[in-house]
């Protein structure tokens, strides 16, 4: 019986046998980042490893730190260990982590990912694997994205049909914003009006080569600004702020996985709701899980035991929940 290639320590996901961390939640001495999300990427670490594309990102981030960038697919060799990024599809520079014993085995732990289309980061990438390490985020049967295509138009004729008011969309700043102005692009070349907190994000995504709609800080703008008839992007946290005092009678919106249950729009106060999410939904799950070909699955954050009992009574594959500290601001 060979000891599993990753466990679960106080520090984060840790593989003993190349004695390395994945998306660690206290310093460590060296952390392989899935992706810049302050929840999977934290500071103190000695030395960082993570996609080329995210280095910028998580300098911006967390300040400056030794940081290694690899391209996917690159191999890098850490004692019997091979290890390898590949595309999560999830954010800019979001990456699976594979790791291959020289004895066979391969574990595949997959971070935030998704599998629909989405021009602001590289596509999903099937990794076949032994044992696959899953989020669970909307492992819910309800949780059916639809095309990023209808959203767009919903928000296009969400913002066009408010030309008397300004139009707040409350999404998260990394990843989902840049997102909704590639989404934008197809129907307009306006420009969007950007939080602060989303600025040197964007530029970041810019400085990528991801086409997006022209966007300005609103904070460039003179005070007496109505903003009637414009689009402004803001984090959920300015919602009720004193910043949004300046945004007289607002339509408001919210673009989320969340907004798949009505409910939870109606709670929130939003006036629309966008499906919209950076996480893969429930056909999604159950179709990596199948085309990866893992006979272990092991899943962290969000609905867990309810992927768990599924895969197992539905599927009898072996699965078991992971306890980490994962999960909360990009959904």
């Amino acid at each position: 019986m060979h000891d599993p290639l990753v466990i679960p320590t106080d520090e984060g996901l840790y593989c003993p046998a190349g004695n390395f961390h994945i998306d660690p939640w206290r310093p460590v001495a060296t952390a392989v980042i899935t992706h810049a999300h302050a929840d999977h990427a934290r500071s103190g670490h000695q030395q960082y490893y993570a996609q080329h594309l995210s280095v910028p990102i998580l300098r911006h981030r967390l300040g400056e730190h030794e940081f290694t960038g690899l391209e996917y697919g690159e191999q890098r060799r850490f004692g019997p260990i091979t290890l390898s990024l590949h595309s999560a599809g999830h954010v800019l520079g979001s990456a699976q982590v594979r790791v291959a014993h020289d004895d066979g085995r391969v574990w595949v732990v997959s971070g935030d990912y998704k599998r629909d289309a989405d021009p602001t980061c590289a596509p999903f990438e099937v990794v076949p694997c032994d044992t696959l390490i899953t989020e669970a985020t909307f492992a819910l049967p309800c949780y059916r994205w639809p095309p990023v295509e209808e959203v767009g138009q919903q928000m296009w004729d969400w913002w066009s049909g408010n030309p008397d008011r300004p139009c707040i969309l409350f999404t998260y700043a990394f990843g989902k914003a840049q997102r909704v102005l590639a989404a934008l692009a197809a129907h307009t070349d306006r420009t969007v009006y950007l939080h602060g907190a989303m600025v040197a994000l964007t530029e970041l995504y810019r400085e990528a080569d991801v086409a997006m709609l022209p966007t300005q800080p609103v904070s460039e703008l003179p005070r007496d600004e109505t903003f009637n008839g414009q689009l402004i992007l803001a984090p959920p946290s300015a919602a009720g702020s004193p910043w949004m005092r300046r945004f007289k009678n607002a339509s408001t919106g919210f673009a989320s996985g969340w907004m798949r249950i009505r409910g939870n729009r109606r709670r929130r106060g939003y006036d629309q709701g966008f499906e919209l999410s950076d996480h893969a939904d429930w056909p999604a799950l159950l179709n990596t899980i199948r085309d990866c070909g893992a006979s272990t699955v092991l899943t962290t954050h969000g609905r867990s035991d309810d992927l768990v009992r599924y895969l197992r009574e539905h599927q009898g594959i072996d699965a078991r929940a992971l306890t980490t500290l994962y999960g909360g601001e990009d959904d």
